[in-house]
């Protein structure tokens, strides 16, 4: 089935019971047992929730999984997948990557004795040289956050899969409309489910998508253990939001395009960041291992004193941290998204104070791109 058809009628998509097309929210807390030892198959909505239980069949069927997991946000997602590993254990990271996911790594995991390094993860020679005896994983973002790295996740899985190390993905920026991790040989994909796969900037969701069984195991105890699962009304939202993930997509993509050309031709900005630009050192992979480019695009600006004047101009562009939703907002990463970044780690990556990143909405892209024009001034 065309992923066009998946994203629309998800994996039950209508209520078998009274024929609902919209899937129904079950507030529920707790569920009645029809008697001793017998159960409805729900007991308790931290275990499981049917409106959770839909989102989580749909995200592992957009996958191309077996096994979905909906968490309350996509920090609590990526937390559970570190609970899989011990002290002592090493991670391989992405230097450029969201800087929560960073702060979630050096201040809070490697207390416990696991251990981090942040190598280009588009070099496969540098991952090369990285690796330790104790690598137990990588992870990575492709496009990477800002500066749109695209990293070979066939070539990661072959090298971990060597290692008998995991291979994670976070696949917020494509989502599986574009881009299917797990076929092309990762073992976990990762999504902040508030961006586009939710789409209006209005539910926190994480969500995780599986095929090995063993894993999904593993994730079950620590998601029923520690409880940061997703609650029935915010499934419900984010089973409605991926309904229109292909036409939000298709339209994003074709308004980034737009504007990642007009950008590439204004006077005052020095540098354009888009996988989708044939220029892009990622371009060719990105055709290969996705069937879409998305709609992140990141710039910088000639001098900095340009930032504060377009961030305190844009109209139409609404200046928030976040991304994926039908709004075009747009987004300092020095001071928001990426604060928690080392001031010479983010120097090193490109993060400095001329990077504005611009998650392009589904506006009519004259619109958008005027009101870049107005703000550049």
């Amino acid at each position: 089935m065309d992923i066009r058809t998946k994203v629309v009628h998800g994996c039950k998509g209508y209520d078998s019971n009274t024929g609902a097309v919209s899937f129904p929210i079950y507030q529920s807390a707790t569920f009645r047992h029809p008697g001793l030892k017998q159960t409805t198959g729900y007991d308790y909505s931290r275990l499981q929730n049917p409106t959770r239980e839909e989102l989580e069949n749909t995200i592992a069927i957009l996958e191309n999984g077996e096994w979905g997991f909906a968490f309350s946000s996509g920090m609590a997602a990526v937390s559970t997948i570190l609970s899989l590993f011990a002290p002592g254990d090493h991670i391989i990271v992405s230097d450029d990557l969201y800087g929560g996911t960073y702060r979630l790594f050096e201040e809070v995991y490697r207390k416990y004795g696991m251990e981090f390094s942040y190598v280009d993860t588009s070099d496969i020679e540098a991952v090369k040289a990285s690796i330790r005896s104790n690598t137990a994983a990588m992870f990575i973002e492709t496009p990477s956050n800002p500066m749109m790295k695209v990293s070979d996740i066939a070539a990661l899985s072959e090298l971990a899969k060597a290692l008998r190390a995991l291979l994670i993905v976070d696949n917020t920026f494509l989502t599986p409309y574009f881009q299917r991790p797990l076929d092309l040989g990762a073992d976990i994909v990762v999504h902040s489910g508030t961006k586009y796969l939710g789409g209006h900037n209005d539910t926190l969701a994480g969500l995780i998508a599986v095929k090995d069984a063993g894993l999904s195991d593993s994730l079950k105890l620590v998601q029923k253990s520690e409880g940061a699962v997703l609650a029935p009304f915010d499934c419900w939202l984010m089973l409605r939001g991926i309904k229109t993930l292909s036409v939000r997509l298709e339209k994003q993509q074709e308004n980034a395009f737009k504007v990642a050309r007009w950008l590439c031709g204004h006077r005052l900005v020095d540098r354009v960041y888009y996988a989708g630009l044939p220029e892009h050192e990622g371009y060719e992979l990105s055709k290969r291992q996705a069937s879409g480019f998305g709609a992140m695009v990141s710039f910088t600006v000639r001098e900095a004193s340009l930032v504060e004047r377009v961030l305190g101009s844009v109209k139409t562009i609404i200046f928030a941290e976040s991304l994926g939703g039908v709004e075009s907002l747009i987004t300092y990463p020095i001071v928001q998204t990426h604060s928690a970044i080392p001031d010479n780690m983010r120097e090193r990556l490109g993060v400095n104070d001329r990077l504005l990143r611009l998650s392009v909405g589904i506006e009519a892209a004259e619109d958008i791109i005027n009101d870049l024009e107005q703000a550049l001034g």
